[in-house]
């Protein structure tokens, strides 16, 4: 990415941010593992084969991690979860996530992205085998107004912050309170394909320059 590992810009961003105590990779691979290393990122374990599958949830992972560095000996009240396809990212990003659920009592903070009006839950249907339609939300009519539509957010997945009790005790990146942090949609990339990649490599360039 711009002449750069991708990883590089995820662990830079954690190593600005002001709230976060460690910067830790979680990855079964080698090389992966020695640029977490190379950029400033600790690498206190490996992780097992079996949490490293393309179809692996988030989840255990996160709860892999937390559990071994709690044998290490070192626990902690949350974790922020920072995955490496947005190298976008802000460390005043994560640390205002960070600094929001401190002051708070949610279970976490995600970081989100307005919905666009066409596609409020309220203006969203579920389309059944059979043809018939229904509003997502469960109404019985829609809104016909664009201006008394309620607003909506997306998550955006740049930051999770989620209480370490939620993860562990709850089996839940979320839990039943969750906070949203309204990010600047300039600073918001999601890499899952050559497209994406592309596109994201044109901001960047445009960012830093």
């Amino acid at each position: 990415m711009y002449g750069r590992p991708l990883l590089a810009y995820t662990v830079e961003a954690a190593l600005q941010a002001r709230s976060l105590h460690r910067t830790i990779l979680s990855t079964d691979d080698p090389e992966i593992a020695e640029i977490g290393r190379e950029f400033g990122a600790e690498v206190p374990f490996m992780r097992p084969a079996d949490l490293a599958h393309d179809t692996t949830p988030t989840l255990p992972v996160v709860e892999h991690a937390l559990l071994t560095l709690r044998d290490m000996g070192d626990e902690y009240d949350a974790v922020c979860l920072l995955q490496p396809t947005n190298p976008l990212r802000r460390a005043a990003d994560i640390d205002a996530c960070v600094n929001l659920l401190a002051g708070s009592d949610a279970d976490s903070v995600i970081s989100v992205l307005p919905v666009p009006h066409e596609y409020n839950p309220r203006w969203v249907y579920w389309s059944t085998n059979g043809g018939s339609l229904s509003i997502s939300t469960g109404d019985s009519e829609p809104i016909t107004r664009r201006q008394d539509l309620p607003p909506a957010v997306h998550r955006d997945g740049t930051v999770y912050v989620t209480r370490t009790k939620t993860i562990l005790n709850d089996k839940s990146l979320y839990g039943s309170k969750i906070h949203g942090y309204k990010i600047d949609s300039q600073y918001s990339a999601n890499i899952d394909t050559e497209d994406d990649w592309v596109s994201t490599e044109k901001r960047l360039r445009m960012i830093q320059q």
